[in-house]
């Protein structure tokens, strides 16, 4: 029976039928489907504009989405017969159970307002275009939410990319506007080699990055202020402090040089390894660790060469090297520390060749009187030579000797001999030297022991020298006797700004000889007399004289008029008066 259990029927709901759930009014489509006996009989009409269709069955409206709203043409699977292939009979049977049904619904239901029972198949396109079991669907497509046309890349900005990709390959830069270079040179990576980048690039935010990248502490004003030079110069030096002679290819460094030339002006290089020795074999019984210790050979094989290295760097004015090894831990040895001979011929030949070269400097090498008188023969007569630093050595009085002939035959402005074995003679050959200098501004000679012999030569030359700013005499055995001379050199010396006596023995007498010199001395700036056995009073009183050297020194500084005499500055007050 229509509409009992077991059967279920689909009706057609009015055109403006709500979804449940919803605000919206969706139209809907209408489908009609019947279910007689054990054999199934369907007819669908389907309308592409509506989306919704809603299915009754034993009194419950349950409503669901079409499946399309995009056009696309799809066969169906399942074969329905259509309306003119259903005979005669069943379309009346048809008929009849939509109207019982629709009846017992009304019936169960109330007043219901009247529904079309039997809706009339659609009208096929008899066009030849039209294909047989043809039914015409839209899909549901759903946006993206985050979409926007400003998403999409513009073209110039996927040229950058594609350049920045292949920029190793086929470097484009100087051939781009400014703003696009710029965009470049940010996205491009600091790995790049340096064949590519060298002679390229001079963007110095890009080398910064490269140098952050590698050393975390970048001093970059000890470089001249250019973080591209900062790199070239650390990256060599880098280098140069891990070469292992014999093992390392001297090639990875001089295939630097094409790059490096016109950027490098300062090398500092703290080390230098020595060759890997393979350990003797033992001749017979037990070696004490004393004897082995104290056979040191010379190895066969020096230290790094410099010639090639420095003959093509034209613009080299620094070289501050030190021969010995760092952090080498139980691995250490004397020959890790030694200067040979061969390194200091090789070393003299690069730097006499080197026509650019201002600042010198060994420290801390072992370098004695003879190494030391080979280095200061090839700097005679050198015309760019300015700084000379042969600190921490083991330097006599020869080569102090060779030192003084050097101020003789050339423009030497600063001499460093710290910490060395000068003594009286090696001494008073400089003081001959200096007073006959107009050059040298700068000396050095702390931590040696010239004793009052050499102190006294020292000031006796000082009264006549008129070029000397800086003496350090501090650590050499010193007392009154040439406290006393200094005294008499403070009254008349009127360029001399900073002297060190510090750690000597000047006492009590030799305090008050120097307070008196500095009674009529105005240009002495600095006087350091620490650990000089010195009295307080005196001390103090030569504070306060230098409280007001410096003071005038700063009015002189603020006022250029202060340098006018007495009777130019009263001039305009004459006529007042």
């Amino acid at each position: 029976m229509p509409g009992g259990p077991g059967s279920t029927i689909w009706s057609p709901p009015s055109a403006k039928d709500t979804f449940a759930g919803s605000d919206c009014s969706f139209p809907l489509a209408t489908t009609q489907c019947i279910e007689s006996g054990s054999k199934p009989r369907a007819r669908a009409v389907c309308r592409a504009e509506q989306p919704l269709f809603r299915l009754q069955s034993q009194g419950r409206d349950t409503c669901s989405k079409a499946p399309s709203m995009e056009e696309t043409q799809i066969t169906p699977s399942l074969s329905v017969p259509s309306w003119s292939s259903i005979s005669t009979q069943d379309q009346s049977s048809i008929s009849t159970q939509d109207q019982s049904s629709t009846a017992g619904q009304a019936s169960s239901r109330g007043p219901q307002p009247s529904k079309l029972s039997v809706i009339p198949p659609p009208v096929k396109s008899k066009g030849p275009s039209s294909g047989a079991g043809v039914r015409r669907m839209r899909r549901i497509i759903a946006e993206d939410a985050e979409w926007s046309v400003a998403i999409v890349p513009l073209l110039t900005e996927l040229c950058i990319q594609h350049i920045v990709k292949n920029f190793q390959n086929n470097p484009i830069l100087k051939q781009l506007p400014p703003e696009h270079q710029k965009k470049v040179l940010n996205h491009l990576s600091p790995d790049l080699p340096l064949a590519v980048t060298a002679n390229l690039i001079e963007d110095e935010s890009y080398w910064r990055r490269c140098c952050t990248q590698r050393w975390p502490v970048c001093h970059v004003d000890e470089h001249g202020g250019s973080w591209k030079r900062t790199f070239f110069e650390l990256h060599l030096e880098n280098l140069l402090k891990h070469f292992i002679p014999s093992t390392t290819d001297p090639e990875v460094i001089l295939n630097l040089l094409p790059l490096c030339r016109n950027y490098v002006h300062t090398i500092r290089v703290d080390q230098f390894l020595p060759p890997v020795q393979l350990p003797a074999p033992l001749r017979g019984g037990d070696q004490s660790d004393s004897g082995s210790e104290g056979e040191m050979e010379e190895p066969a094989t020096d230290h790094y060469q410099l010639g090639d290295l420095v003959a093509g760097l034209s613009h080299l004015e620094e070289l501050d090297l030190v021969y010995g090894v760092k952090d080498c831990g139980m691995n250490f040895e004397w020959n890790l520390f030694l200067f040979t001979y061969r390194d200091c011929h090789s070393l003299a030949a690069a730097v006499k060749a080197c026509h650019t070269l201002k600042i010198f400097r060994l420290t801390r090498s072992k370098v004695d009187d003879d190494k030391a008188r080979i280095l200061i023969c090839s700097l005679l007569d050198h015309a760019a030579l300015e700084e000379l630093d042969l600190s921490h050595n083991l330097i006599g009085d020869r080569g102090a000797r060779a030192a003084a002939k050097l101020l003789g035959h050339s423009r030497l402005r600063v001499l460093n001999l710290a910490n060395n074995q000068v003594r009286a003679p090696g001494a008073q050959s400089l003081a001959h030297a200096l007073a006959h200098n107009s050059d040298l501004v700068s000396l050095n000679l702390r931590l040696n022991c010239i004793e009052d012999e050499g102190g006294q030569a020292l000031a006796h030359a000082l009264q006549t020298n008129k070029c000397l700013t800086t003496l350090h005499l501090g650590g050499n055995e010193l007392s009154e006797p040439t406290a006393t001379l200094l005294s008499q050199v403070l009254s008349i010396n009127t360029t001399l700004t900073s002297i060190n006596l510090s750690c000597n023995h000047i006492g009590l007498d030799g305090g008050k000889q120097l307070l008196e010199g500095m009674s009529d001395n105005k240009t002495l700036l600095e006087f350091d007399l620490r650990l000089s056995d010195i009295a307080q009073e005196s001390e103090y009183l030569i504070g306060q004289a230098l409280c007001a050297n410096r003071e005038a020194a700063r009015q002189r500084a603020l006022s250029p008029s202060h340098f006018m005499s007495p009777a130019t500055a009263k001039g305009p007050e004459n006529p007042a008066g």
